[in-house]
């Protein structure tokens, strides 16, 4: 599922997955870095390195460095990306429960973004939440 949001010329794009876990289980797969690689091909190509409370990873873009938002008893796990550039990219994501499960939603933003690098982005974030719930469902 995707739904685009606009407010003062900067597009939004909602991306969700229906998991068949309990939201707890999906919350505390994401939530560990050391997973990224597994399910997050856009941010974390191989494993990551921990530096303090910032996550060191490769991914397509190039090394990013990755900030989560603490953990909760909510479902967010936003984070913020730091781009090779210098860039930081707040990244919003929610599990929230439902009826067949959890659902995990990501926001991405069009800030910046080609409509065409918009689109691949969002193609991306829809294969990575495929992988996760195809990995957390077997």
């Amino acid at each position: 599922m995707s739904t685009d949001t606009s407010a003062a010329g900067t597009r939004s794009r909602h991306v969700g997955r229906v998991i068949h876990c309990p939201p707890a289980r999906v919350y505390d797969f994401v939530a560990d870095p050391e997973n990224l690689p597994e399910w997050a091909g856009g941010l974390a190509q191989s494993m990551v390195e921990r530096e303090g409370d910032v996550v060191l990873a490769d991914s397509p873009m190039g090394r990013v460095r990755v900030r989560f938002t603490p953990r909760n008893d909510l479902g967010v796990l936003d984070h913020d990306v730091t781009l090779p550039s210098g860039e930081t990219v707040n990244n919003p994501v929610r599990v929230l429960a439902h009826p067949d499960g959890a659902e995990i939603v990501f926001t991405i933003r069009q800030i910046g973004l080609s409509d065409e690098e918009f689109d691949r982005d969002t193609q991306m974030v829809i294969q990575d939440l495929e992988r996760l719930r195809t990995l957390l469902e077997s």
